[in-house]
């Protein structure tokens, strides 16, 4: 019950994970959708950056009214600026105001139409507000054309940095003042003014233009984060499901570790009944068969017996290796005397088939710490390789040694039809069979080599495969150095009147053996 209620939490908390991650992909499309059909429309974040822009620069704005009023003064009498800056400030105020009133209005619940109609509204007052101040009779003193101009810029400079993400705001901001100014200027009749009015008119296009520039880097801005969360949003999917198939994985694996382990038992029982009764009479223990036919179904059920059962334990120890439960029974193990003993093991098939076997064995070698089980399926395993697919009157070497680093390798090296390149991977794989295999008379379950590379990748050794067509294939086994045990020369008794010091050689105790720690190679 526990674990059934675990999973379902699981699968609960994965589900919701993937609405959120779904959602998140349907809101950054909809955000790449144009209201229009004909670009990327980011009305939201475009009025929210207008807004920001606005509330960061209020400030300067109020400095730079205050100055120009205060300036304007100067012509206009202290009455009418103080008038003009009190309307513009109110204005402004306004702007900052409905500026705040938007941010902190949730997004669901913003009418971006009717707010985009309030900020044009609010910037069409601020620079019809400017307009008034700049044409008023400033113009009839002398020389106050260069000021006028000044403001025009200041005015259009800060409307176009502060309104650029909402490019009707730019016009309704500054074209008025730009305008009124020009064609003041273009009235007075003289070339000077003419080319003041020219002046206000070429900056107006030019900062139209710089604010076109920076509302499209924005929108850029806008589109290139919209599509980061949208491949974010993607990725967390395909992780989601990922994780699931994993579990799914994992699930089956250990469903499948308990069905081998029941089933080991099951098999093994009634397979143990086939094998010594057809062994009976194979043997013809009880008496000779009337038929001699079947004396030669006995010898093929024993043999079809002993395949199955070589089967069984083969997928048995590939399982448990596959669920890292295949535990090494470590000892002080010679490499030599192994494959010395899978070679007579082999030896009779091999001279059945007219196949010669080459030992190379380089002499006195130590022993190596490993699995001598694990070594011994290692070695039949090639070996019976090595004979399976070398045609009659071919020869196999064997050759046992020492490594460039101090380790020690065996291997072995036939005359067989070679495996193609491209299918090396295939037979290191688990049920993996080359071209070669499947055409072979000694089909198997292709298992041989993918244990024996587990093997030795559970002793931290290397799995090399040569193989080249229609020459040979050569397979090396690597020990590393440090399950090389080098001989040490034995402990002297300390003296009796000396402190006893400690060996020059840690000792460790393993399987209830005491041997020297793996030292390098000896000599």
């Amino acid at each position: 019950m526990t674990t059934s209620t675990a999973s379902d939490q699981r699968e609960e908390a994965a589900a919701k994970r993937r609405r959120v991650a779904t959602q998140r992909v349907r809101d950054a499309r909809d955000r790449l959708t144009s209201t229009t059909g004909t670009r990327p429309a980011f009305d939201y974040e475009l009025m929210r950056m207008f807004a920001q822009n606005r509330l960061s620069a209020s400030l300067v704005v109020l400095l730079l009214v205050i100055t120009v009023g205060f300036l304007s003064g100067l012509w206009t009498g202290p009455t009418t600026a103080a008038i003009w800056t009190v309307c513009v400030l109110i204005i402004h105020a306004i702007i900052v105001t409905k500026c705040r009133q938007f941010l902190a209005t949730p997004e669901v619940e913003v009418n971006i139409k009717s707010w985009r109609l309030r900020f044009v509204t609010l910037d069409l007052l601020f620079g019809l507000a400017w307009m008034f101040n700049l044409v008023q009779p400033i113009g009839v003193v002398e020389n106050t054309g260069t000021f006028m101009l000044f403001v025009m810029l200041l005015v259009v400079a800060v409307s176009s940095m502060l309104a650029f993400s909402v490019p009707i705001a730019v016009f309704a901001a500054t074209l008025p003042v730009t305008c009124a100014v020009a064609l003041n200027f273009a009235l007075k009749g003289s070339l000077y003014e003419y080319i003041l009015a020219a002046m206000a008119v070429t900056a107006e296009g030019y900062f139209l233009l710089l604010a076109h520039r920076l509302y499209s880097s924005a929108l850029q801005t806008l589109q290139a984060r919209a599509e980061k969360d949208m491949l974010i949003g993607e990725l967390e999917q395909a992780k989601i499901i990922s994780d699931e198939a994993r579990h799914r994985a994992e699930a089956a694996n250990i469903s499948k570790s308990r069905f081998l382990a029941q089933m080991s038992h099951e098999l093994r029982t009634p397979l143990n009944a086939i094998l010594g009764f057809s062994e009976v009479m194979k043997n013809e223990i009880f008496g000779a068969h009337t038929v001699p036919a079947y004396k030669d179904y006995s010898n093929d059920i024993h043999d079809s017996g002993q395949h199955l059962l070589g089967l069984i334990n083969e997928i048995l120890d590939l399982s448990r290796i596959e669920a890292g439960r295949y535990e090494l029974n470590e000892e002080a193990v010679s490499l030599i005397g192994v494959v010395e003993d899978c070679h007579h093991l082999v030896k009779l098939r091999a001279k059945n088939r007219l196949i010669t076997i080459h030992e190379n064995f380089e002499p006195d070698l130590p022993r190596v710490w490993a699995d001598e089980r694990a070594l011994r399926q290692i070695a039949l395993n090639l070996l019976s390789n090595a004979i399976k697919f070398t045609p009659q009157g071919g020869e196999i070497w064997v050759k046992v040694g020492w490594t460039a680093s101090g380790g020690q390798y065996f291997s072995v090296k036939d005359t067989g039809p070679g495996i193609p390149e491209d299918e090396i991977p295939v037979v290191l794989a688990s049920f993996g069979q080359g071209s070669n295999a499947i055409k072979s008379a000694e089909q198997g379950a292709g298992l041989g080599l993918p244990i024996a590379k587990s093997l030795v990748d559970l002793h931290g050794g290397t799995f090399t495969l040569k193989s080249k067509l229609r020459v040979g294939t050569e397979v090396i086994i690597a020990l590393p150095p440090e399950r090389v045990m080098a001989a040490l020369a034995p402990l002297s008794e300390p003296s009796p009147t000396l402190q006893p010091k400690e060996p020059a050689h840690p000792v460790e105790e393993r399987n209830g053996r005491r041997r020297s720690s793996v030292a390098g190679r000896n000599g």
